[in-house]
């Protein structure tokens, strides 16, 4: 006897689901921050992130930049955030930007993050971007394997990220060593 699969898919986000959006953000900034950054430097305000992703949605920087949700039936289980490269030596008129790519981690492993990849390609293809890029931790060799399995590769950039200031993060604040992946469109 075969067990009901969930229903699962990609869709462009819409306001209403900022509070999902936050929800799922913060959940999942917990589980990748957890051994950087105490945990009362992390942003914990449902309201306040949910409003920052209303804003997002609803008056985007950029007529190219786009959010799409993971759904597992009604529910918001993960993200991707595409946009024109920001990076100075990218020509935002043909490199595009995976800003970000998250999965709730309770709903890991479960095809969410392939999904919003590829329509992350996708919609990236779509906007007429013939390069993709995007930023990963050093240290997060679970998410640049995937990448990489998926045909992305290293290229020779590199920042540092500032994850939080003030006291409670330390007299130097906490920061993390990222590495820059790439990809063609063609």
């Amino acid at each position: 006897m075969s067990r009901p699969t969930a229903d699962v898919s990609v869709r462009v986000a819409w306001a209403d689901d900022a509070p999902a959006l936050a929800h799922v953000q913060l959940r999942a900034w917990r589980a990748e921050y957890a051994d950087l950054v105490p945990a009362e430097a992390l942003p914990s305000d449902a309201e306040v992130a949910a409003q920052g992703w209303h804003h997002l949605l609803t008056r985007p920087a950029d007529a190219r930049q786009r959010v799409l949700v993971a759904l597992e039936g009604p529910h918001v289980r993960g993200f991707v955030i595409t946009a024109p490269a920001s990076d100075p030596d990218c020509d935002p008129a043909r490199d595009g930007e995976l800003v970000d790519l998250t999965v709730d981690p309770e709903a890991r492993r479960r095809g969410h993050g392939s999904r919003l990849l590829q329509a992350g390609i996708d919609t990236l293809r779509a906007d007429r971007f013939t390069r993709a890029t995007t930023w990963v931790l050093a240290h997060d060799e679970d998410r640049r394997a995937f990448l990489q399995g998926a045909g992305w590769g290293p290229d020779s950039a590199r920042r540092e990220l500032a994850l939080a200031e003030g006291p409670e993060a330390g007299d130097d604040g906490a920061s993390v060593l990222q590495v820059r992946l790439h990809t063609d469109l063609g």
